[in-house]
């Protein structure tokens, strides 16, 4: 997978407190892999390395309005989500509650707020079936991604899967992801290995994003 600034972008899925900041009811379910992957530290440096570089980033949030809460039925990790009340926002023409668990995980706000990046629709259940994230980056001319986010098995499995099917070339920075537990985190790595174009450390994605082939 050879990329570059005008045909490539780092998209990334639920950079949000819910499971990175210690106070987030799912911390609980990531500290074990954020830890041992050292995978908020590698978010920052590919967030660092994409605007110091000139690649788009795409944010692909997780929010919960009201409404979404009276649905007749959800899957299990739904309904975990929902119970955690992780990603609630009060409805979509209101603002983000600072600080909240849906709100962006607070190091990563320089990135995300410069008025450069694109922060999409919100995905309501795993994939951004549900979202304007595919319009967006073809509206933009992008076609190779270069993936992280939370969580590696969940929500970035779903990404990969459905922007491969659109037609992207897709890689999964997999240490710049998380799960809940490590288990969760290798099974993601796994189908990244499998499914899409590349499988890359948050170190071979920063070489090959400052010196692009």
């Amino acid at each position: 997978m050879k990329i570059d600034t005008k045909t490539t972008a780092v998209v990334v899925t639920d950079p949000q407190n819910a499971f990175l900041a210690q106070d987030g009811s799912g911390y609980d379910l990531t500290k074990e892999v954020l830890r041992e992957v050292n995978t908020i530290a590698n978010m920052e440096r590919v967030f660092k390395t994409a605007k110091e570089n000139g690649y788009q980033v795409f944010i692909s949030p997780h929010y919960y309005y009201p409404h979404d809460h009276k649905w007749d039925f959800v899957s299990v990790g739904e309904q975990m989500m929902h119970n955690l009340k992780m990603f609630n926002v009060d409805g979509p023409q209101k603002d983000v509650p600072r600080s909240s668990q849906a709100d962006f995980y607070e190091a990563f706000k320089p990135y995300i707020e410069d008025g450069k990046t694109v922060v999409t629709s919100p995905h309501k259940i795993f994939g951004p079936e549900s979202n304007d994230l595919v319009l967006q980056l073809r509206k933009r001319g992008i076609s190779k991604i270069l993936l992280a986010g939370m969580n590696s098995n969940i929500c970035v499995d779903s990404h990969m899967r459905e922007l491969v099917e659109q037609g992207f070339e897709v890689a999964v920075i997999h240490d710049a992801t998380g799960a809940p537990g490590m288990d969760a985190y290798n099974a993601g790595k796994v189908n990244f290995g499998l499914l899409c174009s590349g499988s890359w450390t948050t170190d071979e994605a920063v070489r090959y994003m400052t010196s692009p082939s």
